[in-house]
């Protein structure tokens, strides 16, 4: 028993000593990781600015700054690993570079696909910081791009993680791309209605609502887009400029459709709720 204490103290002890004597490199190593991660968010930090003089798109901006940081990382860690004495270590992972992509690619398949379409995205710029766009069932407006996914804010207020991979496969609807968004509702007035007469009443109350564009080729319509037995149907379309903070298009149809029913009634139109 006594011979079994004596054994187990002194392989403590050998192992303090190489401790000790590892010490310095450890704290070497320490020293060389606190620098590189301060260096890399500088970096980022740093670079965000002087990128934006060069181009607006923020999209861009943050992806360079965010391979930036990786890159100071990567450099930082291969360093730290080296003064630790694992040197020969990374030696080998670099020579095995080809053998551990080739296992990599099957285990880290969705991330790897992740990463290089947030690399396309980046550069094909489909969208930019802010605008409003729908791909997969998620309509909201995009708040964020990192190297593994794109964050979008939908309309009711939540915060959707869409993995990049997603938004390159599948069909992306951008309803900002170009400064203008579209919008329509549909009533449903009754067979006996005078419809040229309402129709003049509903451009006229369209023509009111002070966020409706009235640019050329863009001016409110009103037009009937079905006939059932007993009503109407008919449908008002006008733009607006998605760019326009205070013209949310949820309000903008909201007091669209409040004037229109709103001239109908004090006119003594009937709007009904069947659908032809």
């Amino acid at each position: 028993m006594q011979r079994l204490i004596n054994g187990f103290w002194s392989a403590m002890r050998e192992h303090y000593q190489n401790f000790l004597h590892l010490l310095p490199q450890i704290m070497l190593a320490l020293l060389v990781f606190i620098l590189t991660l301060g260096l890399a968010i500088f970096i980022k930090r740093w670079l965000q600015p002087r990128i934006l003089t060069q181009t607006k798109d923020t999209l861009l901006t943050g992806f360079l700054a965010q391979l930036g940081y990786w890159i100071i990382m990567m450099i930082g860690i291969s360093m730290a690993l080296g003064f630790l004495g694992f040197d020969g270590v990374v030696s080998k992972l670099l020579a095995g570079a080809g053998l551990s992509a080739f296992i990599l690619g099957f285990a880290l398949k969705d991330i790897g696909e992740n990463f290089l379409a947030g690399i396309l995205l980046a550069f094909q710029r489909p969208f930019r910081i802010g605008d409003r766009v729908e791909s997969n069932g998620i309509n909201g407006h995009v708040t964020s791009v990192t190297l593994r996914e794109t964050i979008i804010k939908t309309l009711d207020g939540k915060d959707v993680y869409m993995p990049n991979g997603l938004l390159i496969k599948s069909p992306l609807i951008n309803y900002s791309v170009d400064g203008y968004l579209r919008i329509d509702f549909t009533l449903c007035l009754a067979c006996k209605t005078d419809l040229p007469q309402a129709v003049a009443l509903m451009l006229r109350a369209l023509n009111g609502v002070p966020d409706i564009l009235q640019e050329e080729n863009r001016k409110p319509e009103v037009g009937i887009t079905g006939i059932g037995a007993d009503v109407v149907q008919v449908k008002s379309t006008f733009w607006i400029h998605s760019f326009n903070p205070d013209a949310d298009g949820v309000k903008v149809k909201n007091q669209a459709i409040q004037a229109v029913v709103g001239v109908l009634t004090k006119a003594g139109y009937e709007i009904s709720s069947e659908v032809p």
